[in-house]
């Protein structure tokens, strides 16, 4: 094994543990809203370190291309921007699903004309 191969094969025990311990936490996470922030680890770290890994061993079979750099670069920046972006829009929609807003929901209760009766009365 060549040193390239370790470096690589290191960055991926680290971005499978990073993916083992996302899904661990995912599969204790207590709800949906938690569970849309727990995938950071995962989109942050464990992806990009992937690339790399794979950079690493492609300078080292090919030498040095700065176009695989430029790729390995844009599909790091797609991932955390898609990511980033991807778990806003996810964790507004869990939000407003399931988060019950209580100002709104007194107003609407007001704005009902139900008549509320009292222990005696039933």
């Amino acid at each position: 094994m060549t040193i390239a191969e370790i470096i690589a094969s290191i960055l991926l025990v680290v971005a499978t543990i990073l993916v083992i311990a996302t899904a661990i936490a995912l599969w204790r996470a207590p709800d949906a809203l938690t569970r849309v922030n727990l995938l950071g680890p995962t989109v942050g770290l464990a992806v990009p370190l992937l690339l790399v890994a794979k950079i690493v061993v492609d300078f080292a079979e090919n030498g040095f291309s700065l176009w695989s750099l430029i790729k390995v670069m844009i599909a790091c920046f797609g991932v955390w921007i898609i990511g980033s972006v991807g778990s806003f829009y996810m964790g507004r929609s869990i939000y407003g699903v399931t988060v019950t807003d209580v100002k709104y929901a007194k107003r609407m209760r007001e704005r009902e004309q139900t008549v509320k009766a009292s222990e005696d009365e039933l």
